[in-house]
C-alpha cells in the first residue's frame, strides 16, 4: 500500500484512477490537484475520500506516486508548479496519448535523479469530466508503460503493479515504438473521423442537403469519435507530428487506389479488399478488444 499519491487532473482519466484507487485501498492518502471549479464541484459531490487542493502550499513532499492526467500541453507548467513535491523517491508518470514529445519535454524539466515513467491506459472515451468517471475504466484493458535504458527496475515494478490493481494488462514500449504504433490504431483514426465530419458538413452546405438528418450507422459512429476532447486531441495530433504524417500518407495513398478501382470498376480488386477487412474485426475479436455482438453490443 502507498502512502501518499497525487492526481493532477480529474476529468475522466484522472477521477476514474481515483475511483478505482479507493476501491482498491491502494494508497492510505490521495490528493487531487484540479483548476476547474465545475470539476471540483463534481467531485466533491461524489463523497470519495481524498483531498481536493488548488495549489501546492502545505502538502507533503513524499508523495509515491504523481499521475499527469491533464493535456500535454500543460505538462510544462504542472511540472514547474509541482517541482517541490517530488522527492527522489516519487514516481512521476503520466495518461498521455503519445510518448516521444512528451517525455523529452518532462525529462529535462525533472532533475536526473528524480523518477519519470511515462505511462498509456488504453482506455477512454469521447466524453469528458469527473461525471464520466468509472472504477472498471481500466478493467482487462491495455496499459502501456515506457522503458527505456535508464528506466530504473523497482520503480517500473511499482508502477506495473498500480496498473494491475486497477485492472489493466499490462505492457511495456520504447517512446518510439509507442507513438509509431499509435499514429496508427489511434491518432489516424481520430483524424479521419474529424475529417469526415467536416466533410459531411461541408457537403451538406454545398448541397443544401439536411445530410446531418439522415445519417446512417456510418457517419454516426465517426460522429461519436469526433466529438472526443479537441484541446486533447490537438496536443495528440501536433506531438505526434512526424509518425501521423506519414500513417496519413499511407491513407492517401489507398484512398487513391480505391478511388482507382471504383472508378474503373474493377471488381475482383475491390471484393479481395473488402474481405481482407473483415478478417482485421476478426482478429480484434479474437484478442478480445472488442465483443462479437452486432452494432458493438448496443441495445
Amino acid at each position: 500500500m502507498m502512502k501518499n499519491i497525487l492526481i493532477v487532473g480529474c476529468g475522466l482519466i484522472g477521477s476514474s484512477i481515483l475511483r478505482a484507487t479507493l476501491l482498491k485501498k491502494i494508497s492510505k492518502n490521495i490528493y487531487v490537484y484540479e483548476k476547474s471549479k465545475k470539476n471540483i464541484l463534481i467531485i466533491k459531490k461524489l463523497k470519495t475520500r481524498c483531498k481536493i487542493i488548488n495549489r501546492f502550499n502545505n502538502i507533503p513532499n513524499n508523495f509515491d506516486l504523481i499521475i499527469l492526467c491533464t493535456p500535454m500541453s500543460q505538462y510544462k507548467d504542472v511540472i514547474k508548479k509541482i517541482s517541490k513535491c517530488i522527492s527522489n523517491k516519487t514516481i512521476v508518470t503520466d495518461v498521455g496519448s503519445t510518448k516521444e514529445s512528451s517525455s523529452k519535454e518532462v525529462a529535462n524539466l525533472l532533475n536526473k535523479n528524480k523518477i519519470w515513467i511515462p505511462s498509456h491506459p488504453i482506455a477512454g472515451s469521447e466524453v469528458s469530466g469527473p461525471k464520466y468517471g468509472d472504477k472498471n475504466l481500466f478493467k482487462n484493458k491495455w496499459c502501456v508503460l515506457i522503458k527505456e535504458k535508464n528506466t530504473k527496475k523497482n520503480s517500473l515494478l511499482k508502477l506495473k503493479t498500480f496498473w494491475r490493481k486497477l485492472g489493466s494488462k499490462v505492457i511495456t514500449m520504447s517512446t518510439k515504438q509507442h507513438d509509431i504504433v499509435f499514429s496508427m490504431t489511434s491518432h489516424l483514426p481520430h483524424l479521419i473521423a474529424y475529417n469526415l465530419v467536416k466533410t459531411a458538413t461541408d457537403f451538406e452546405k454545398q448541397k443544401k442537403y439536411q445530410l446531418i438528418k439522415y445519417s446512417a450507422g456510418g457517419l454516426r459512429d465517426f460522429s461519436r469519435i469526433a466529438s472526443s476532447n479537441e484541446i486533447m486531441w490537438r496536443d495528440v495530433f501536433l506531438s505526434n507530428k512526424k509518425n501521423l504524417v506519414n500513417a496519413i500518407n499511407l491513407f492517401i495513398k489507398n484512398l487513391n487506389l480505391f478511388k482507382n478501382n471504383i472508378k474503373n470498376r474493377e471488381n475482383k480488386k475491390l471484393i479481395t479488399k473488402l474481405v481482407n477487412s473483415k478478417k482485421v474485426r476478426k482478429k480484434i475479436i479474437k484478442l478480445k478488444q472488442d465483443v462479437n455482438k452486432p452494432d458493438f453490443g448496443r441495445l
